[in-house]
């Protein structure tokens, strides 16, 4: 037991550069407390006490704005990162050296009483904000951009952004942090490309109409449309 807190409080510090003390992390860092809260209440619910691992998971969802149904099974080295407004629904599978961030929503999408929430593979990010809904998969050290909403398993180690989410970069090494900026977008690189071939096309015609001796000038077309 004292060598699973003892791990949690290393991952954070891993995994958090603002980390600073020991006892900084125990006292201040909602994410490790709700993941406690969780390991109890789902001992209960394993055990059948649903009620009273309900009643734990209420409590923790007040204390610390996370909300982790008991049910929820979840691995080793896992951390939430300024946790507000994180759901993880009954369902929902995570592997080892998983990490989230603030808003993530692991969802359902069905009432029926059945497997319904995301499984998550080893050594994930997902960003801040992003939805991942159903039963679907999400591979290892895959990463999900920040406002991404995921209704499609996601190969291991993709890259996916957008609404809804699409597959940016394949094959990726699993990394341990996140950086927003560097996510390729792949929406404007199509719009890149499309320019890019635009001109191509541009230059094309402006040759061809030189060999025809057809080539007017901007200046000239410019002048015909004033009159």
């Amino acid at each position: 037991m004292f060598n699973r807190l003892r791990e949690d409080i290393q991952t954070v510090f891993a995994k958090d550069p603002a980390a600073r003390s020991t006892l900084e992390i125990i006292l201040c860092y909602p994410g490790l407390h709700a993941l406690w809260f969780h390991r109890i209440a789902h001992w209960f619910w394993k055990h059948k006490f649903f009620l009273l691992a309900r009643f734990i998971s209420h409590i923790s969802r007040f204390l610390t704005g996370i909300e982790i149904h008991p049910g929820a099974k979840i691995g080793r080295r896992f951390f939430i990162d300024h946790g507000m407004g994180v759901v993880i629904g009954e369902t929902t599978e995570i592997g080892d050296d998983v990490l989230i961030y603030q808003g993530v929503v692991l969802g359902g999408v069905s009432l029926e009483k059945k497997k319904r929430h995301p499984t998550i593979g080893n050594n994930v990010v997902i960003g801040a904000g992003a939805v991942i809904l159903g039963p679907i998969k999400i591979g290892d050290g895959a990463r999900i951009g920040a406002g991404s909403v995921i209704v499609k398993s996601v190969p291991p180690g993709s890259t996916v952004v957008g609404v809804p989410g699409k597959i940016a970069e394949k094959h990726r090494k699993p990394v341990l942090d996140l950086e927003h900026g560097k996510l390729p977008d792949p929406v404007a690189n199509a719009i890149r490309i499309l320019a890019e071939r635009q001109n191509e096309i541009e230059n094309h015609l402006k040759k061809l109409e030189i060999l025809e001796g057809l080539f007017i000038s901007r200046n000239e077309s410019e002048n015909k449309s004033i009159y």
